[in-house]
């Protein structure tokens, strides 16, 4: 029965969702990109190919994987190599990877895989062309990967425990796109409708990237037990998933690209707005709630970490769980507008990892309400970066109260306040925070501190007459060009601030880490430290010869052993 929405809830206020604690405990969704990806290739019943498995018995070689979609094709070319153990590492100063790949648009002739095996392997060091979209690699995870083959070799099945405790055979360290290393700009393939939402490329390599995994670690088990090998459990080869070791270099994307990241953030929370807009919850839809709730609650006794602030996360989460649990048999989603009740009970009864917790899960019974909204995630308002010169002052100073309030109240002469700063790297050409009075990096600093710059940018607006065009104002002070640009941004994208202080001493840039990987649909968040961390993609989801509308959207929770 399709659920109408008649009373509307309001979206959640900027002020309280774009805290960094609260970004730092967000959860996958319907609208994350992973599930977007799947749900349309068995929607649009896309096909699949292993044109090329050229691996010899110790897994060197290289392989092609091509997903067919309705008008065209995109091939995953991956190259396998032997790599000594002292080399193996998930830095992104590493040299060398257990397996390298890249996303080719279309099929590759032998002359391309051939250019492509003299370039891939060295990621940075080489060069790809605009016929490739991205560009990644992966480490084995080792321990798991020997007794994966081990076990298969022997004849038998691997330990489920380790499966469960690890969940994945190999882990990304990088999987680049739009542009870099010369790869395909994003512009090129922004209009189809296959990659138009965010990072659809990427997220389709990842899914190839898995299955390959998978293919090669049967291969290497065979080779090795010869003719006693057992074969995957297919049952047990879904909770594989693929790993990601993330760092720094990706947490100032959610401050460089405020127009696309409020998009994101927007979207998630008018699908949260809608779902607490309705009325009264039918029979199916609260069972259909409770079963995603349960199957959910056995994903969450997989996650571990060794980090303190996780795992001090995750002991209030689980806290969380029970609460709900009690909750939910209280009969709580009985009566009128039973989502909206749970949510405003869950602002007191629950940490902010548990609220935004319930916040993605109550989305799951409502795809008629939430799944359309996909198609505003994109990029798509070219004319919010855009200055409008004839607004008066007043105005602009409005816009920066509006978005930085909370910053004029700051010292931003204490040394607290300003203690940290991002540079980018010289040898690695990516981004980096360091101690600003302890290292001599304050001449390199980058633009990544838009609550200071719009504190200074108010201070010296408050000396000009109100209703002179901002225009004036930028001709004589133009390195404020980019603070004007952003608060007019505001208008248009209320979420596309952080409401914290991105260079402070406690500033934890982990949450920003955290915050996009959940967009992308990452579970089980490990921190190794507040600079970077490792998570889990698609364990779970269906292979793609196993890919069908009936389990293209629910892999992400398991389902509950009988």
């Amino acid at each position: 029965m399709e659920t109408q929405a008649q009373t509307c809830i309001d979206r959640r206020d900027p002020a309280t969702v774009m805290r960094l604690s609260r970004l730092g405990s967000l959860h996958q969704c319907r609208l994350s990109f992973m599930r977007q990806l799947t749900r349309r290739m068995a929607r649009e019943s896309w096909s699949f190919s292993r044109p090329v498995f050229d691996i010899d018995a110790n897994g060197v070689g290289t392989a092609v994987y091509t997903a067919h979609g309705p008008d065209r094709a995109y091939s995953l070319v991956a190259f396998a190599h032997d790599l000594p153990p002292e080399k193996r590492s998930d830095r992104v100063i590493a040299d060398a990877w257990d397996a390298t790949f890249a996303l080719f648009d279309g099929i590759p002739t032998q002359a391309d895989i051939e250019r492509l095996s003299k370039n891939v392997p060295l990621q940075e060091a080489g060069r790809v062309s605009e016929t490739e979209l991205s560009l990644s690699r992966a480490n084995r995870s080792v321990r798991l990967w020997e007794h994966v083959i081990d076990a298969l070799a022997a004849g038998r099945q691997p330990d489920l425990q380790q499966i469960y405790q690890v969940g994945y055979l190999m882990r990304t360290t990088a999987v680049y796109g739009s542009g870099k290393f010369g790869a395909a700009d994003r512009e090129n393939i922004a209009n189809r409708p296959e990659t138009s939402a965010p990072f659809q490329a990427e997220m389709l390599s990842v899914f190839l990237t898995r299955t390959f995994v998978r293919d090669l670690v049967q291969h290497m088990a065979n080779a090795k037990g010869g003719n006693q090998a057992a074969i995957l459990d297919p049952d047990i080869a879904h909770w594989l998933g693929i790993g990601n070791s993330t760092g720094l270099g990706m947490a100032p994307f959610i401050v460089n690209h405020p127009t696309l990241f409020n998009n994101w953030v927007m979207a998630r929370e008018e699908a949260i707005a809608r779902v607490r807009s309705v009325e009264a919850a039918s029979p199916a839809e609260v069972d259909h709630f409770r079963r995603i709730f349960e199957r959910s609650q056995l994903s969450m006794t997989w996650w571990r970490s060794e980090h303190p602030v996780q795992i001090e996360k995750l002991a209030a989460l689980n806290a969380d769980l029970r609460a709900i649990s009690e909750y939910l048999d209280q009969d709580g989603l009985a009566g009128g507008h039973p989502w909206n009740r749970m949510v405003i009970w869950s602002q007191t009864a629950l940490s902010e990892e548990g609220q935004e917790y319930l916040g993605s899960l109550i989305l799951e019974p409502y795809a008629d309400l939430v799944d359309g909204l996909a198609s505003c995630m994109a990029d798509g308002n070219a004319e919010a970066f855009v200055i409008d010169g004839s607004m008066p002052i007043s105005e602009v100073r409005d816009l920066i109260r509006g978005a930085f309030g909370w910053a004029l109240d700051l010292d931003w002469t204490s040394r607290e306040n300003c203690a940290r700063a991002w540079y980018v790297s010289e040898e690695k050409l990516e981004p980096r925070m360091g101690e600003r009075f302890e290292e001599p990096i304050a001449d390199y600093e980058q633009p990544l501190a838009p609550a200071r710059d719009a504190v200074v940018a108010h201070a010296m607006l408050s000396e000009w007459d109100d209703a002179e065009p901002v225009a004036r104002f930028l001709l004589r002070h133009p390195e404020h060009r980019h603070t004007v640009r952003r608060a007019q941004m505001t208008r248009s994208a209320p979420y596309g601030e952080i409401r914290d202080n991105t260079i402070g001493a406690t500033v934890v840039p982990l949450d920003m880490l955290r915050a996009k990987l959940s967009f992308f649909g990452a579970t089980h968040f490990d921190p190794r430290s507040d600079r970077w961390v490792r998570i889990c993609m698609y364990a779970g989801a269906p292979y793609p010869e196993e890919l069908t509308s009936e389990n293209a959207d629910l892999w992400v929770y398991p389902e509950v052993p009988a």
